[in-house]
């Protein structure tokens, strides 16, 4: 019997006893599902969307892989639209659809963690073994710079040309064929990805995984989690079969990520002894400019992301840091992003394979009265985002389009364009005046999202996180949150590597718990 079941195989619901029960497949639930699977712990995975492979994306069609691949189909935003939000929903869940930049978690990051937060075995010496372990296990390892499409190039060289730090990043890859599919699901799988790597290792140890299963609540008796209940759900929507999938385990882990890891603490009750569910939620805020260049770029080729800059992440006391990385710029993608319309975009996308994009990512969470959003729920119990864009976030995106504007122009750009509702065209150093005209902040100019952390933060105690320092919830024995929703701010660098790590190490406490 197949070990990944979805909807078909599921018509007549689950229900069954296990060790414990992962909520989410992504890289804190596949990586913790492997680790656990591997001691002989009978391990349920559990994902909402559905197992797809590169067989359904095929060629990576736009238009097939956002439906496919991510929350609301691509179109996730907070509550008053002003930013989009970017997060996979399939097995292997945002791990399937990112750019495949890896870091290690900052020092000064985790050092501010144990000072502050009660973060304090959070240490890069102890994630050191499990860094090394899920590099190695997902090939993470230095992309060589002089393959760096046009797109980071751009970056690169306007970058030192101003005398800025740029550098090159690590990738987790094995035989990339540099396509630049990353975001729509790699055709060549060469995307070391959950679905490619934990999820098949859990598999092998004897995890089972239920896709296409909607978890609506943990089960509480007291002080302890005594499994899940769910529905199982039609394949790419969210309309119920009817089959209910009840599962009872000795310990619950939580891996929806950021956003949905809280919405479903709050749907299981716990909001009114944990109030601080859904409170500090970080989205690294994105913007964005586009720079027109004589000859061609083609920016949806190549690997997405192969150059950074964190020259600004530290600005110091009451300023908000920010770094610099590059965009893939796919047809559809760029058609949407751009907010034009008629004869403006038609001539905006007959330019396009002369674009490139680069971006700036706010650190938010990290100067003081930056207190990032809040998830809450609706009556129906859907997760909803509130997050204010407040003049600390204003600032340092007016800073970030002031530096990718010059970066771009040092490059060699013709003409550089801000994402404003009104766009700020720069064609020389002397038009850098004009951004310090335009206003910024929510419904200002585009804002995009494609790393969500927090909402379930590492704190001392209930009246300032919702997990302690092994990541167990605050006031029961046996639940856990294992994934980017954990972090008491955000990172400042790509959190896809932190979150292998941090599940990688977890999974020895919860063994523990379920031995």
């Amino acid at each position: 019997m197949s070990r990944i079941l979805g909807a078909t195989s599921l018509a007549g619901g689950v229900h069954r006893r296990v060790d414990v029960a992962i909520v989410g497949s992504g890289a804190g639930g596949a990586t913790l599902a492997a680790r656990l699977a591997s001691q002989g712990l009978e391990v349920a995975l559990l994902e909402a969307g559905g197992a797809h492979t590169s067989a359904d994306w095929g060629a990576s069609d736009e238009r097939v892989s956002y439906p496919m691949l991510y929350q609301d189909r691509g179109s996730r935003t907070t509550d008053d639209a002003a930013i989009t939000v970017l997060q996979g929903r399939s097995l292997g869940g945002g791990t399937t659809v990112n750019w495949t930049t890896c870091f290690r978690t900052p020092d000064r990051v985790l050092a501010r963690w144990a000072e502050r937060h009660g973060a304090t075995s959070w240490t890069s010496e102890a994630l050191r073994p499990h860094f090394e372990a899920v590099e190695a296990r997902l090939n993470i390892t230095p992309w060589e710079e002089g393959l760096a499409n046009p797109n980071n190039a751009s970056l690169r060289d306007g970058a030192r040309r101003l005398g800025i730090e740029a550098t090159g990043l690590r990738r987790n890859v094995k035989g990339c064929r540099n396509s630049g599919s990353c975001g729509l699901g790699c055709p060549h799988d060469a995307k070391m990805a959950m679905h490619l790597t934990m999820i098949p290792d859990a598999v092998t140890s004897g995890a089972t995984v239920y896709t296409d299963v909607a978890v609506d609540r943990v089960v509480m008796e007291g002080r302890r989690a005594t499994g899940i209940r769910g529905r199982v759900l039609h394949r790419g929507s969210e309309r119920t079969t009817g089959a209910e999938v009840a599962i009872d385990a000795d310990v619950v882990a939580v891996c929806g990520g950021a956003i949905n890891s809280p919405a479903l603490l709050l749907r299981s009750g716990l909001g009114a002894d944990l109030p601080e569910i859904g409170r500090r939620t970080f989205l690294h805020p994105v913007v964005a400019v586009t720079a027109e260049f004589e000859a061609p770029v083609h920016a949806w080729y190549g690997a997405p992301q192969s150059i950074a800059s964190h020259a600004s992440i530290d600005r110091g006391p009451n300023r908000v840091g920010y770094f610099l990385e590059a965009a893939p710029l796919h047809p559809m993608l760029a058609a949407i992003a751009l907010g034009m319309g008629g004869p403006e975009q038609a001539a905006a996308m007959s330019r396009l394979r002369h674009t490139t994009t680069t971006i700036g990512l706010s650190m938010d969470g990290w100067v003081e009265g930056d207190e990032g959003g809040t998830v809450t729920v609706d009556g129906a119990g859907r997760a909803r985002l509130a997050y204010p864009v407040g003049p600390l976030l204003a600032e340092a995106m007016h800073a970030a389009m002031r530096d990718l504007v010059s970066i771009q122009l040092a490059a060699g750009a013709l003409r550089v364009g801000t994402l404003h509702v009104d766009p700020v065209v720069v064609t020389d150093v002397q038009g850098l005046g004009a951004l310090d005209a335009a206003a910024y902040g929510a419904h200002e100019h585009g804002i995009f999202s494609a790393h969500q952390m927090g909402g379930c933060r590492i704190g001392t105690g209930p009246g300032d996180g919702v997990v302690d320092d092994s990541l167990r919830v605050f006031g029961v024995e046996n639940l856990f949150v294992v994934d980017g929703s954990v972090f008491p701010t955000s990172l400042g660098v790509n959190p896809s590597e932190t979150i292998y790590a941090m599940a990688h190490r977890a999974a020895a406490g919860i063994a523990a718990e379920a031995g």
